[in-house]
Parts: structure tokens; C-alpha cells; sequence
């Protein structure tokens, strides 16, 4: 009988959201981790959480408001100049104290709170699912075009310099991307889910990946894998599913990236 309810078609718009967030996001993820700037996905979510809160304080819908803080964070980090993980840690706790002060002071912000902690994939609606597509759709056309641009930048900084050539479009670009991508999947499957989609498929398939190219493979079947094996797990056994797809992935990268690494 639980079986039946994995294939309801009361899932099919949430499975596809997840679906999308899983097979895209990490291959950004992949470009973080290689710019070495892996904490950017739980910084920037946990200022989405603290705009989402913000914006219910102020009469909006999360989503805009979560969007809109998104955008700012990427913004204010092109004013750092620099990469690594400092910045985002900055974020991080900026987005923590604003995101509990704001719940504390509303009703409904606790309960975005909640929802932004647990993921809610399975209430998620069309609106989330359209979010889904446009970030789809922007992965699919922006990332081809900056690919080469931010390996060069990572592997050859000269070639920029030598050149006379400016980065900071390319830099603002895929850090709006990034943002964005964070933002989408922090309200659907939670500012940890979210991290760990991020994180954890890169960690493990750049452990012996041959080349750039088999890397992502490597990255979207993993994620792509494991977030099917937490969607049914999580309805089978009524768990609320962030925290069940951080397992999954867990489960699936860390014996990966153990065994690549011997």
C-alpha cells in the first residue's frame, strides 16, 4: 500500500522539482568546489532563509523575498574581491541571526523557518516546479558559455591578466547563477539538502574522476541517484525529506569517494 503512494499523482509535480534541483544543481556545485568556494551553498541558503523570513515580516511571499536576498549576497561577495570561504562564513552567520530573530518575532516565520530547515518538496507546488525549469533553463544555456572561462580563471590566472581581460562579469555572472540555483532549492528541499546537493556529489566524484567532462557525469548520476532512492525512502517511511535526502547522499558519496581515493 506505501508503495502505491510513491507513484501518486499527487507526487508527480514535487518528483519533478526535485528531480530538476538534483540533476542541476550539483553540476554548479562542481565549478564551486573547483573555485574552492564549497561554503558558498550554505551561506548564501541560509541568507535565503533569512529573506524568506524577512519578507513574511513584511507582507511577501518567501519566495521573493528569499530570491531578492539571494541576489544581494552575490552581489555584496563581487564587492570582496576574493574567493574562498570567508565570505561566506560572514553570510552564514549573518543569515542565522537575522533568520532566528525574525521567527522569534513571527508566527509564520517560525514556521517558514521550519519548513526552510526540514525541506517541504512534497507540498511543493507549479510555482516551485516553474522556479525549477528557469533554473534549468539558465544552467543549460549560461553554463556551457562560462565553463571554459572559469577554468581558465582557476587553472590559468594569467591568461586573464596577460590578456587585459576583466573577470568580474564572468565572476558576478556565475555567482548570480549560484545564488539563484542556492535560493530555488533552499525552499523546496531545505538550506541543508540544499548544501549538500552542492557538496557532497563533487566531493566524491572528483576523488577519481579522469577528467572534467567524466567529473560531471560523475556528479548529475550520483545526485541524480540518490535523490530517487530518498524520495520513495522518505514517503515509506514518512520522514520529512531534507533530511532523508542528506542521508542518501551521504550513503552514496562517502563510500564512492573512500574507495576512489585507494
Amino acid at each position: 500500500m506505501k508503495w502505491q503512494l510513491v507513484f501518486d499523482p499527487l507526487f508527480r509535480v514535487p518528483f519533478a522539482n526535485g528531480l530538476l534541483l538534483a540533476a542541476t544543481v550539483p553540476l554548479l556545485g562542481a565549478y564551486v568546489r573547483l573555485r574552492d568556494e564549497w561554503l558558498a551553498s550554505l551561506g548564501i541558503a541560509q541568507v535565503t532563509a533569512a529573506g524568506g523570513v524577512v519578507g513574511m515580516l513584511l507582507g511577501l511571499h518567501p519566495i521573493p523575498g528569499a530570491l531578492g536576498a539571494a541576489g544581494l549576497a552575490a552581489g555584496a561577495k563581487g564587492l570582496f574581491r576574493r574567493s574562498g570561504n570567508d565570505v561566506f562564513v560572514l553570510f552564514l552567520l549573518l543569515g542565522w541571526s537575522v533568520a532566528l530573530l525574525g521567527a522569534a518575532n513571527s508566527a509564520q516565520g517560525e514556521e517558514v523557518s521550519h519548513a526552510l530547515l526540514d525541506g517541504q518538496l512534497y507540498f511543493t507546488g507549479p510555482s516551485h516546479l516553474l522556479a525549477a525549469a528557469l533554473l534549468t533553463a539558465a544552467v543549460a544555456v549560461l553554463l556551457p558559455l562560462l565553463s571554459r572561462r572559469l577554468l581558465l580563471e582557476r587553472f590559468f590566472p594569467d591568461y586573464f591578466a596577460v590578456g587585459g581581460a576583466k573577470v568580474w562579469g564572468l565572476n558576478l555572472t556565475f555567482d548570480l547563477l549560484v545564488a539563484f540555483a542556492v535560493a530555488v532549492t533552499a525552499q523546496s528541499v531545505g538550506v541543508m539538502a540544499a548544501f549538500a546537493l552542492v557538496f557532497l556529489p563533487p566531493w566524491a566524484a572528483f576523488a577519481g574522476a579522469a577528467g572534467w567532462r567524466r567529473a560531471l557525469l560523475r556528479v548529475g548520476g550520483l545526485s541524480v541517484a540518490a535523490y530517487v532512492a530518498a524520495f520513495a525512502a522518505a514517503i515509506l517511511l514518512n520522514q520529512p525529506f531534507g533530511p532523508v535526502l542528506v542521508a542518501s547522499l551521504l550513503v552514496a558519496s562517502i563510500p564512492r569517494a573512500l574507495a576512489l581515493r585507494h
